[in-house]
């Protein structure tokens, strides 16, 4: 499969909303069911940009299939910390993209100074924790009945990676 992995810029917004709306709306993976309204994500979007936050989608052709984020955590105490996202687009699934662009967020994210990317996954998004696992993350915790989606109630596995930190 060819594709690409860019840094996000404000001609692809529309697209990562497209892929964030439709992840969202697949009820298994992200921490809400839809995507916030276009104008919303635009504003968070241009703002992790203004301030170099890593933001990168992957492109088939000109169409987003995927995206990954890391946000810093705004406080003091925290501020050697990042927040991962991701979502690739099901029929994009297990073919290397979100490998590749946790590599490029990652690297990002080294690069400013970020000693420590957390995330959290659902218990049994099993192929997802077997990639963060491949790349270096580290199981720090469950949180039993984290997520409940249409009265079923799911369990959030707490992952991180540091680099040159002590453990």
């Amino acid at each position: 499969m060819d594709y690409r992995v860019v840094p996000i810029t404000d001609e692809l917004i529309p697209g990562f909303h497209r892929v964030l709306d439709t992840v969202a709306r697949e009820k298994h993976y992200l921490a809400f069911l839809e995507a916030p309204p276009l104008e919303e994500t635009t504003a968070w979007v241009r703002t992790g940009v203004k301030r170099g936050f890593p933001h990168f989608v992957a492109l088939v052709g000109e169409q987003v299939v995927g995206w990954c984020d890391i946000s810093p955590i705004p406080r003091p105490v925290h501020a050697h910390c990042g927040v991962l996202g991701i979502g690739v687009l099901a029929e994009y699934r297990r073919k290397g993209i979100g490998m590749a662009l946790m590599l490029a967020a990652l690297g990002e994210a080294r690069e400013m100074g970020l000693t420590r990317v957390e995330l959290t996954v659902r218990e049994r998004n099993t192929n997802a924790t077997a990639l963060y696992e491949s790349l270096g993350f580290r199981h720090e915790g469950r949180k039993r009945n984290a997520v409940r989606v249409d009265g079923a109630y799911e369990n959030l596995l707490g992952m991180a990676i540091l680099f040159d930190a002590p453990v």
